[in-house]
């Protein structure tokens, strides 16, 4: 495991991906990136119990809530990565990224990618090594102003 691999998934950095997201341990939950095990683990550790990993998912029907992708992923990875859970969330789903110090020029594409794939960036917050970007997809969003 790398160092950065590390830092994503240490207990405030994760924390902080959590309530970004506002997942609650009743959703669905899918880790992505390299650091995505650390990530399953941390949040089985914190009573989160319908938790998958993106390899974990391939070729499942299941729709999850909420994504958290942390690791050290380029540009490139990162956008196939988000393309292929993309289709894992459902209608109301959130996706919280977590990007490294290094990363942090990054991080204007990466919210051009989120926008790209359907959501809207929501908030972001500094974190020991890097910030974090929360995103929820459009379609809830606009709904729940109708409402």
């Amino acid at each position: 495991m790398t160092d950065a691999s590390r830092i994503a998934s240490s207990e405030p950095v994760l924390d902080t991906m959590i309530q970004l997201a506002f997942a609650v341990k009743s959703h669905r939950v899918i880790a992505a990136g390299s650091a995505a095990f650390d990530l399953y683990r941390g949040l089985c550790r914190r009573g989160f119990s319908r938790v998958a990993t993106a390899v974990s998912s391939r070729g499942r029907c299941i729709q999850h809530d909420v994504a958290l992708v942390a690791g050290e992923e380029a540009d490139q990875a990162l956008e196939a990565l988000s393309i292929r859970i993309v289709p894992l969330l459902n209608s109301r789903a959130a996706i919280a990224v977590w990007i490294d110090s290094v990363g942090r020029r990054r991080g204007n594409k990466i919210q051009l990618l989120l926008e790209r794939l359907g959501f809207r960036v929501e908030s972001g917050a500094r974190c020991e090594v890097g910030f974090i970007l929360s995103a929820r997809r459009r379609e809830w969003t606009h709904l729940a102003n109708v409402a």
